[in-house]
């Protein structure tokens, strides 16, 4: 690993390197951090990173948008919180960890769970090449009942104004 300092103390001279400073940020507790997953866990409706950065700056204006998104990979890394990726868009948080599904609108691009029965798929899939599989996410992509209702409205609106003419 590369050094990111070295300082001379008292006639030693201290390293440290990135390696290091990693492991010591993905262990450690930090305010930063805890402020983060509450962030998460009180939006409850798989916010996105910028959604997260509002929320904590509300209360914390002086936190920077860097801190929380490095705070949300190590929560996401350290199995805290859930990161749903969104293809073409940006990454949803779950506070949940829990094994379950997503579902993601393709017209408001909401991310809503999905309750279904829990299957062990890993442990079921063969692979010819000997990949080992370790988990796998599932995410179904659809219309919710909110827009789903709302184009309804907007066609029967304008089929009523065709037919009235």
């Amino acid at each position: 690993m590369y050094p990111l300092a070295s300082n001379a103390r008292d006639g030693v001279i201290m390293v440290t390197t990135t390696a290091d400073k990693h492991d010591r940020a993905t262990t450690r507790n930090t305010i930063q951090r805890a402020l983060v997953l509450e962030a998460v866990r009180t939006l409850r409706d798989h916010p996105t990173s910028a959604d997260v950065y509002e929320a904590v700056r509300e209360h914390h204006p002086s936190i920077s948008r860097a801190t929380v998104y490095r705070n949300l990979g190590v929560l996401a890394s350290r199995g805290e919180v859930t990161r749903v990726e969104v293809p073409n868009g940006a990454d949803r948080y779950d506070f949940r960890t829990t094994p379950h599904c997503h579902a993601l609108c393709r017209t408001c691009g909401g991310v809503f769970d999905i309750e279904m029965p829990q299957v062990d798929m890993a442990s079921q899939v063969t692979d010819a090449h000997g990949f080992f599989i370790e988990r796998c996410e599932i995410v179904f992509e659809g219309v919710c009942a909110q827009c789903r209702s709302r184009d309804e409205a907007h066609v029967e609106k304008d089929c009523g104004s065709r037919h009235s003419a």
